[in-house]
């Protein structure tokens, strides 16, 4: 079960609220934590025990963290559940690649041996596992309680609204909010005009390009024209963004409805003037994440500049390798921790001197071709088709060109985009309203959010391309 599905809106979350609103503050954490694994049961109700145990596997190390006080049992402990969390980690989502390395390798060596690879991927796996993580390295740390509650506990982890596609909670932001107390009015009504924007973001524009994107990307690529695969990728850019933001902000907005707060993920990152910037607003919760719990412990910048390069190929590394078992993961992440070090190395100066339009259309361009790593099914089809978008492929019958795909609808989604990765129509809103009285701003408001959760209920119930692509991750 997903955010933008019809069960979703009108049985799941109504019950949903109903129990948490209807029960007695003593009992609003248990109940959502029985609609939470019931929520991450609907669909993968095979992973369901995996996650139990991940549960209390990092609850017990919290306890036994805080049994003693001497530094050789605290870093044991640490040492073993971050072994725990990993291993659990590497087996279910890197056992198939790994298997399909050592394939590659037999074969090249001439052996007809092969490893046999059919573990299935849990559904946000990597989500909550980091989560746990998060929770077990700060209690070590000092900066926060143990947590003597295995039901508070388990919803930390469990908690529907950012299980399966994030932001990455750290336990930390929330510790205070695991009470079980009503949100206000504000808070609940802010967190469905949230929930819907978010909805739409997915809906109408996410899905409208990931269609495009799709057939481009799933078909023979020595047959695209350069504007097919511009068409393509650009498509992709748009999709990945709204898709991942639209999820974020259902998230934050559903967390609202429950009492919670949770981080900002996405800050308009196709503004950004540099590819530091960039991940500064892209997927702000994993970057923070792997800066904190990998990038300074490995001695951040404070070394000398070898040192940093080094911790930057790695972060980015694991962090590529985090969003998918397969070379082109790694390498996209490798593509952007070299465009960092560049940056670092004097690329960062350069660009401060050079016109704002030219520092967005190099952000773009890198970005963009990083997305077709990114995207591509493999490294023969993404190198083809960087290729086919400069030119530079060998002649072939032309199949795929932008004429196929492009009509009024997809302009209109295409512009829509274009505007939507930035500040200005919020901006324009905001203005908009501040010159209304407080009805008008209301009625204004809930006009639109009206006029946007009726298009994504007509599109859903006429059953158009919808698809999860946090499958892959």
């Amino acid at each position: 079960m997903v955010f933008a599905s019809v069960t979703f809106l009108f049985l799941f979350l109504p019950l949903t609220l109903g129990l948490f609103f209807l029960s007695p503050r003593a009992l609003r954490l248990p109940v959502l934590l029985v609609m939470s694994l019931l929520f991450y049961a609907w669909s993968t109700p095979e992973h369901l025990t995996l996650m139990l145990i991940s549960i209390v596997g990092n609850y017990f190390s919290g306890l036994l963290l805080v049994r003693k006080s001497s530094s050789g049992w605290r870093r044991a402990v640490l040492t073993a559940n971050i072994a725990f969390n990993i291993g659990m980690l590497c087996y279910f989502k890197y056992f198939n690649f790994g298997a399909a390395v050592i394939n590659d390798l037999l074969g090249s060596l001439g052996s007809d041996a092969r490893f046999v690879a059919e573990v299935a991927l849990p559904v946000g796996i990597s989500f909550y596992t980091f989560q746990a993580m998060s929770y077990v390295i700060d209690l070590y740390r000092g900066e926060v309680h143990v947590q003597r509650s295995l039901t508070r506990l388990a919803l930390y982890v469990s908690l529907f609204p950012q299980l399966i596609a994030g932001p990455i909670v750290r336990y930390k932001d929330i510790e205070e909010q695991l009470d079980g107390r009503r949100p206000a009015l504000p808070t609940f009504v802010s967190g469905i005009s949230r929930f819907i924007i978010g909805l739409g973001k997915k809906v109408i524009l996410a899905n409208g390009l990931g269609e495009v994107a799709d057939k481009i990307f799933a078909s023979n690529v020595d047959g695209l024209s350069v504007g097919g695969a511009w068409l393509g990728v650009l498509c992709y850019f748009f999709q990945i963004y709204f898709d991942f933001s639209g999820y974020s902000d259902m998230a934050i907005g559903l967390g609202r409805m429950f009492g919670f707060e949770f981080m900002e993920n996405f800050n308009y990152p196709y503004i950004s003037k540099s590819i530091t910037e960039f991940w500064r607003r892209w997927h702000i919760s994993l970057s923070t994440w792997f800066r904190d719990y990998l990038y300074i412990p490995l001695g951040g910048s404070r070394r000398n500049s070898g040192i940093t390069y080094r911790n930057l190929f790695i972060v980015f590394a694991l962090c590529g390798l985090w969003h998918g078992a397969a070379w082109n993961f790694v390498l996209w992440g490798l593509f952007h921790g070299l465009l960092l070090v560049i940056e670092r190395v004097g690329l960062g100066a350069l660009l401060e001197k050079i016109p704002s339009p030219l520092r967005s259309l190099y952000v773009w361009l890198t970005v963009l071709f990083g997305w077709v790593l990114f995207r591509a099914e493999s490294l023969d089809v993404a190198g083809t088709f960087m290729a086919r978008m400069l030119g530079a492929a060998p002649l072939a019958p032309i199949e795929i060109s932008p004429a196929i795909f492009l009509n009024n609808e997809l302009y209109l989604i295409i512009v829509m985009a274009f505007i939507g990765c930035t500040p200005w129509s919020s901006n324009f809103a905001a203005r908009l309203l501040v010159r209304g009285s407080p009805a008008f701003s209301f009625v204004v408001q809930a006009a639109f959010l009206a006029l946007v959760f009726g298009v994504v209920v007509l599109r859903l119930s006429a059953g158009v391309y919808n698809p999860f692509i946090y499958f892959r991750f």
